[in-house]
């Protein structure tokens, strides 16, 4: 089984167009100066004392917010995405999500949003 670290190195090789176009706007702290990691594993321990990880697109660790970009696949996804999110939240995370599309076609207003986020 593939370590951790393997499964976000090729989850960042794999990075789809809407990440990419997200990312030369978030990378190496052009954006409101805050640090942004892409495909950055968050670990809990589950009540069972096993440890899971989840790995969200974009994670700012100092604003303590979480950035999905939102293929298709998420619309089969909807259950699962809800009970993430509420554990993310649990560990004091802010989510939010935008659709591919959105990102590709309008990404200065998805990143107004993502400021305001940064901002409160």
């Amino acid at each position: 089984m593939p370590s951790i670290i393997a499964i976000c190195r090729e989850l960042r090789q794999r990075e789809t167009v809407a990440e990419k176009v997200l990312w030369s706007y978030l990378r190496s702290r052009q954006f409101c100066n805050q640090k942004f990691l892409r495909q950055y594993p968050v670990c809990i321990t589950s009540s069972f004392g096993k440890r899971l990880y989840y790995i969200p697109d974009f994670y700012c660790h100092e604003a303590k917010l979480v950035i999905e970009a939102d293929g298709p696949v998420h619309l089969f996804k909807k259950e699962y995405d809800k009970n993430r999110d509420e554990v993310l939240k649990g560990l004091g995370l802010n989510i939010i999500r935008f659709r591919n599309d959105d990102i590709i076609v309008n990404p200065l207003q998805v990143l107004e949003k993502i400021k305001e986020h940064l901002t409160t």
